[in-house]
């Protein structure tokens, strides 16, 4: 064995037998790219104080990693494939560590969205690349253990970007948070040329570039649209943004049914396997990351909570999802993925559901069981969802099965954070907007000086400004410090209102999708297979040979039956004398074709008579009257014809058929 891994995956004769450290480097991928999303929800406060950013700057920083990472997946996981997978995996990687040095040494806004936007890039190509490398190396019966693991990886991002983005911010700056991906990119970049060996589809044709554009197109405008309306309201930007990808879609579908080599063959999404796991990841996350968001608010600035303390009370949720993980491994295969899975989601309902009795009281203890609950949803459903997924897609489109898992995984997170984050601010703001009328600085026209109506947007705006106001405000009038706590106090008390009202909206979105998903995923024992694996392939009929009389006739049978592939299906002659048979063993019931050929006057009859059967002249040559179909007619035809008898070796041949 080699130091670098240059074999490829299908000239293998056996399984990769590094498969499991090629393992650890696809997690460390997989890592990276989940956490360059959850740290920004500690290092956003701090990004907002140093840069002045404004909550629509705020959101496209979200935005411009979130935006070209859902809508590249697809297209990248095609030219995966199509090239190499592991080279895609590299490629991605570096692009990665380049956003991520820009980002940290920018001081403009423009700069920050421009390395997120890289990001996000690079993200699109890291993470079809993971799942589609981890199928094509890891044989069938390892395959649900490795996804399994790959699927708790993101359920550790989710809590470790916050735990090390706050420890970072303890000392450094917020530009520290985009360091953190830099050296687990680099030791991947290592160990994908050490252990992960090269990997790409089998004749898979030329790529789809047409479709894939229209998927980018499609993807993006609606990720697009519906950030942009849920926050700052259904103008005539998001809703002509959402109509250019309402007909990118449709544009997309058409092409796809008509594309020799389609980019996503669209009529797979008629198996309810596919179907159903598909949308039980875009559920399974928008429902995730909508409540994560809010929660890692709730303990950052109602509680009090610092950046690292904020990542550590998050741990849970990544305990939880590696017992979820370990109960599903060893579920699935007993129940099935319908029952893990619709399990998971029920869970992750009730996690959401415990929510609606938050209020300004609330502690770490009233979240420790969403957080637990929610950890162990995760574990039990991603896992056989992106196990069904990628078992429909044959081992030349694995890239597309991994980014269509991936896309289903992103897209589901931005509705999330867009939707349920649009229902907590509007929430919000109206439970604390009678309150802020009473905000102090105005001047003697009614209206407010410049540095109070920025405090006063601030507060409006989400709870992390109150917060932010209120310290504000006591640090440089001590005579309205009454006021800042006032302040304070009411916008946790909305805050916590506007959860409830969240919480009730996500159980709603949670519950319907539950029920649509349980009808769609079939039970175990109905076909759970990929299509490659449900070809109906017609069964070997065993035949049952008459008791033989003698050794030679036993040897005159063997020799026919090498000459005779299947018998015939004609019908006996009813002048014909029957041999007696004996009767079929119990395990192997002959079908009634070989019945009615050992009932009809065949050569294995003649052959076993060959000692008391006269010799019979030749008949006259007579036409068939009907078409010839079977072997034996065929074979009386050329006997009939044949003038040199004496060339066969056995004297059954001198014998009429």
């Amino acid at each position: 064995m080699t130091l670098l891994a240059m074999t490829p995956v299908q000239e293998m004769h056996k399984p990769y037998a590094r498969r499991w450290a090629a393992l650890v480097v696809l997690c460390l991928s997989l890592l990276i790219v989940v956490m360059a999303n959850t740290s920004l929800l500690v290092a956003a406060p701090s990004m907002t104080m140093d840069l002045g950013l404004t909550s629509s700057d705020l959101q496209w920083v979200i935005d411009g990693y979130t935006v070209p990472y859902a809508s590249l997946m697809l297209l990248c996981g095609v030219i995966g494939d199509r090239y190499s997978r592991r080279g895609a995996l590299i490629i991605g990687l570096i692009i990665f560590v380049a956003g991520s040095v820009a980002g940290a040494l920018t001081d403009a806004t423009l700069g920050v969205i421009l390395a997120r936007i890289v990001m996000g890039v690079a993200a699109a190509i890291v993470m079809p690349a993971t799942l589609s490398l981890l199928v094509a190396t890891f044989p069938k019966r390892e395959r649900a253990t490795a996804v399994t693991v790959w699927a708790a990886t993101s359920g550790l991002a989710i809590a470790a970007g916050p735990l090390l983005a706050g420890w970072l911010l303890e000392s450094f700056t917020w530009s520290s948070t985009f360091l953190i991906n830099v050296p687990i990119a680099l030791a991947a970049i290592a160990g994908a040329v050490v252990l992960v060996p090269p990997s790409r589809a089998v004749d898979a044709g030329a790529i789809d570039w047409i479709g894939g554009l229209l998927s980018v197109l499609a993807v993006s405008t609606i990720v697009y649209s519906i950030i942009e309306g849920m926050h700052f309201g259904w103008t005539v930007g998001p809703l002509y943004f959402g109509l250019v990808g309402l007909l990118s879609v449709l544009g997309f579908v058409g092409w796809e049914l008509r594309h020799p080599n389609p980019l996503l063959d669209v009529r797979m999404f008629s198996s309810r396997v596919l179907g159903g796991a598909t949308l039980a990841v875009l559920v399974f996350f928008l429902v995730t990351f909508g409540a994560i968001y809010f929660v890692a608010q709730y303990l950052q600035f109602a509680l009090g909570y610092g950046p690292v303390s904020t990542g550590v009370h998050l741990l849970p949720l990544a305990g939880a999802v590696f017992v979820g993980s370990g109960i599903t491994m060893w579920l699935t295969p007993k129940m099935g993925p319908r029952v893990t899975v619709i399990a998971g989601m029920i869970v992750g309902t009730l996690s959401v559901v415990s929510l609606v009795g938050i209020d300004s009281t609330a502690t770490y203890v009233d979240f420790l069981p969403v957080l637990t609950l929610l950890g162990l949803a995760i574990g039990l459903s991603v896992s056989p969802c992106t196990d069904a997924i990628m078992g429909e897609f044959p081992d030349d489109k694995l890239g597309v099965g991994g980014g269509l898992n991936d896309t289903a995984l992103e897209l589901g997170g931005s509705l999330g954070i867009a939707v349920l984050g649009s229902v907590l601010a509007a929430s919000y703001r109206q439970g604390i907007e009678g309150f802020l009328q009473t905000f102090p600085g105005k001047q003697p026209n009614g209206q407010y000086t410049g540095q109070a109506a920025e405090g006063l947007a601030a507060s409006q705006d989400s709870l992390a400004g109150a917060v932010i106001v209120s310290d504000i405000i006591r640090e440089q009038n001590a005579f309205l410090s009454g006021f800042a706590d006032n302040l304070e106090a009411n916008a946790i008390s909305a805050f916590g209102s506007a959860v409830v009202h969240t919480s009730v909206v996500a159980a709603v979105v949670f519950g319907t999708g539950t029920v649509i998903v349980a009808f769609l995923i079939p039970a175990k024992n109905k076909a759970l297979a990929s299509s490659s694996e449900m070809i109906a392939f017609e069964p070997i009929v065993p035949f049952v040979a008459p008791p033989a009389t003698s050794a030679a006739a036993v040897r005159e049978v063997a020799e026919l039956e090498q000459l005779l592939e299947r018998p015939s299906a004609a019908k006996p002659e009813p002048s014909t004398p029957r041999v007696p048979r004996t009767p079929k063993p119990h395990n192997a019931a002959a079908p009634a074709l070989v019945d009615a050929e050992l009932e009809r006057p065949s050569i294995y009859q003649l052959a076993l008579e060959l000692g008391e059967l006269p010799v019979v002249p030749t008949p006259p040559d007579v036409e068939p009257t009907e078409p010839l179909q079977t072997f034996y007619q065929r074979a009386s035809r050329q006997h009939a014809t044949c003038t040199e008898m004496n060339e066969r070796s056995s004297p059954i041949w001198a014998m009429p058929l």
